[in-house]
């Protein structure tokens, strides 16, 4: 996944601080090339395709490459049977993965995840950085970055002033829809929160959504209030991942469901507010270190909410959704718009 993806490049950070001649490759799914592309503690990078994932022949002769590397280390974010059969070909000396039942019996390191935060970042970060702790590699707080280019920038620039939207005035990104139902703030529920941001902010709003959501993106649309609508500019956003970017780091703000959309406008420093799924668990993706330009709401920020609630909540997160009532969340969301600088 692109989040993961990210997220896990804080690792090349991580390396190159302690070993800063070392020579660090990157196995990724191609799709998810966007968001590493121009990161400077990057040497290489070895993609997945499509091709080599659906085909055995390709996929082991992908495993023969990989075997003719002679690495050093190998570290196993994923911790599934792909990188699980990498990890194994790889000649290594130094193996690292999650600890898992049958992990022991392939790596030379297996690392317990942590359940709570030791040094105030996400799970998600902290977690990954325990990795490198064979490597000797003490913790920091290391945070995702993507890479643009000034042209790419300039380009999106363009784009934007082309379509008659005005860089000199607030303009957010909306994150209208998460991966599917289970990660998607009720329809209605999110018009009435484009339809507060309009209000408090007169700004411009960009939708992001890819064309297969095209229909529950205009259904959110047809949700809001007439002059709400007239902020919206529905048709313009990024035909690629890389354009996305590149438009998102125009925007005032990114806002809405959590997902990837969210890691990566932070990785462009662009403040965020996330709105995370009833079932999900918020610390996982959001620390106490981030608070200020980014907040990220859940429901049991405003109600009792116990394991057994997130359990029925992974069964039916609709109806707990329903709970988290646009009302709950407006002054959070206000407070926010308040402290942007336009």
């Amino acid at each position: 996944m692109i989040g993961d993806v990210l997220t896990s490049s804080i690792l090349l950070e991580a390396l190159k601080s302690s070993y800063p001649n070392a020579e660090l490759h990157y196995v990724i799914n191609s799709n998810t090339l966007p968001v590493v592309i121009n990161n400077p503690y990057l040497d290489k990078i070895i993609e997945v395709t499509p091709e080599i994932e659906k085909s055995r022949l390709k996929f082991f002769n992908f495993l023969k490459d990989i075997r003719k590397e002679k690495y050093d280390a190998v570290i196993d974010v994923y911790g599934k049977l792909g990188s699980l059969l990498i990890s194994i070909f790889a000649k290594s000396k130094i193996k690292v993965s999650y600890h898992k039942s049958h992990t022991s019996a392939f790596f030379t390191h297996t690392i317990k995840r942590l359940k709570q935060p030791q040094h105030h970042a996400s799970l998600a970060i902290e977690n990954r950085l325990k990795l490198l702790e064979p490597l000797n590699i003490p913790f920091k707080n290391y945070s995702p970055k993507i890479y643009l280019k000034s042209n790419e920038i300039e380009v999106s620039k363009q784009f934007l002033e082309s379509s008659n939207i005005d860089l000199n005035k607030d303009l957010y990104m909306i994150s209208v829809l998460g991966s599917d139902r289970s990660k998607t703030y009720p329809f209605d529920y999110m018009a009435r929160l484009l339809d507060e941001i309009v209000s408090v902010t007169r700004g411009q709003i960009l939708f992001n959504y890819i064309p297969k959501q095209e229909e529950d993106a205009k259904t959110i649309y047809n949700h809001c209030n007439s002059v709400t609508q007239k902020h919206i500019f529905f048709d313009v956003y990024g035909k690629s991942l890389r354009s996305f970017l590149a438009i998102t780091s125009h925007c005032t703000a990114l806002i809405g469901n959590e997902g990837g959309a969210n890691n990566m406008a932070k990785a462009l420093n662009i403040p965020t507010f996330t709105i995370f799924s009833p079932y999900l668990n918020k610390q996982n993706w959001f620390s106490e270190s981030e608070k200020g330009n980014n907040v990220a709401v859940h429901l049991s920020d405003y109600i009792d909410y116990s394991a057994t609630d997130k359990v029925n909540a992974k069964k039916d997160p609709q109806t707990f959704y329903l709970k988290l009532k646009p009302e709950l969340i407006i002054p959070d969301l206000k407070n926010f718009l308040s402290t942007l600088v336009s």
